[in-house]
């Protein structure tokens, strides 16, 4: 194997056959347009899709090895104590979703993707957890290399672009993701991958190349909220994700990667479609059970709390829904739980507040059926 650091190919990829890619380009649109249309429909998409965020931070942050489940994650922040490895996990975890959130408002006040913003998304992603001493926010000036754990430069898998190459790179693909291209979906799929070929930062790269996927369709305006993941088909087809990309560097087969990745988006625009829909109902019909079961003008605060997440305490809760008597509050509770919508996972004693799920809500999440007091 050659040990020397791979050169990235220029932009725009001119080797692709239009004509092969023409059905699923045409697939692609199709899928995510109507998906847009149900996200425009949402009246608070913040709080419906927050769960969602939140799996997708789990999914890609997976890719990279952590273990940790969406209930983990939440009742983590519900005050449930883990172990040191778990820990870690969980954070890395909160920070990709943090990172999601940032990403939307540094959008919001400059509508382009540019080099500054990926530092200060870095810079976030890293903050605390495993990498933060890998120069977080600022790209490499060493080399590295990509390979089984252990192994050194020569058993690499992959090297690259050297130090040198890597801000002319940057500077290209900058350019390349604020240009105009005959087709959104192919210079998605080649941003994303060149991103990965660049590997600009010491650590972090997969995350935030998977994070720039729903910012770039909402930049362009494909996507008028910036929610639309694929790291749930990337982490079901891992294997074949990183072997398209090797594909990429090791024989320059673009066109592969981009049909991987145009299926991937037909695939994932259409399971979120279902998911955002089973999601939107269950809001409308638990919003008039709730109406039905408390009569209270708090209700539907309280349900907007849970939906936000769906492992939560009672305190969390209460902060979330200022103007009201605690009573209140663990009087609509222990009506939804009498009606069976949640179920208390942990009971409150002394100081420690009660903890809560809405199991129906984590199960469309996870797209499983999960035990939450597991």
């Amino acid at each position: 194997m050659s040990l020397k650091s791979f050169i990235p190919h220029a932009l725009p990829i001119t080797s692709l056959d239009w004509e092969k890619l023409a059905i699923p380009i045409g697939r692609a649109n199709a899928s995510v347009s109507l998906y847009n249309g149900l996200l425009r429909s949402i009246p608070n998409p913040h709080i419906l899709l927050s769960p969602m965020t939140t799996q997708e931070a789990v999914l890609s942050s997976r890719i990279e090895g952590t273990q940790a489940s969406l209930s983990d994650v939440f009742k983590f922040e519900a005050g449930e104590s883990y172990s040191q490895e778990e820990d870690r996990d969980i954070r890395e975890i909160m920070n990709y979703r943090k990172t999601l959130f940032g990403a939307e408002e540094l959008l919001e006040k400059t509508p382009v993707i540019h080099l500054n913003m990926l530092k200060e998304l870095h810079t976030i992603l890293l903050s605390g957890v495993r990498g933060a001493n890998k120069a977080r926010g600022e790209f490499r000036k060493v080399q590295n290399f990509i390979g089984a754990y252990g192994a050194t430069i020569e058993q690499a898998l992959y090297i690259p672009p050297s130090p040198d190459k890597v801000l002319p790179a940057l500077d290209a693909w900058e350019k390349y993701i604020n240009s105009e291209q005959q087709e959104v979906f192919i210079q998605l799929a080649v941003l994303h991958a060149q991103f990965e070929i660049i590997h600009p930062f010491l650590d972090g790269n997969g995350r935030l190349g998977r994070i720039l996927i729903p910012l770039f369709l909402y930049q362009t305006g494909i996507l008028t909220k910036p929610v639309f993941y694929l790291s749930q088909y990337f982490e079901e087809h891992r294997d074949t994700y990183y072997q398209k990309l090797r594909g990429i560097t090791q024989n320059n087969d673009w066109q592969g990667w981009v049909l991987f990745f145009l299926n991937a988006v037909i695939e994932q625009a259409n399971i979120n479609t279902i998911k955002v829909e089973a999601i939107l109902n269950l809001y409308k019909k638990t919003r008039e059970q709730l109406v039905a079961l408390t009569n209270s003008s708090y209700a539907i605060k309280t349900l907007d709390a849970l939906f936000f997440k769906p492992i939560i305490s009672s305190k969390e809760i209460m902060l979330k829904i200022e103007g009201t008597y605690k009573s209140t509050v663990l009087d609509i509770l222990r009506k939804l739980e009498t009606a069976g919508i949640i179920t208390t996972i942990k009971k409150g004693s002394g100081r420690a507040a009660s903890v809560y799920a809405f199991p129906e809500l984590i199960n469309l999440t996870e797209g499983r059926e999960i035990h939450v007091n597991e």
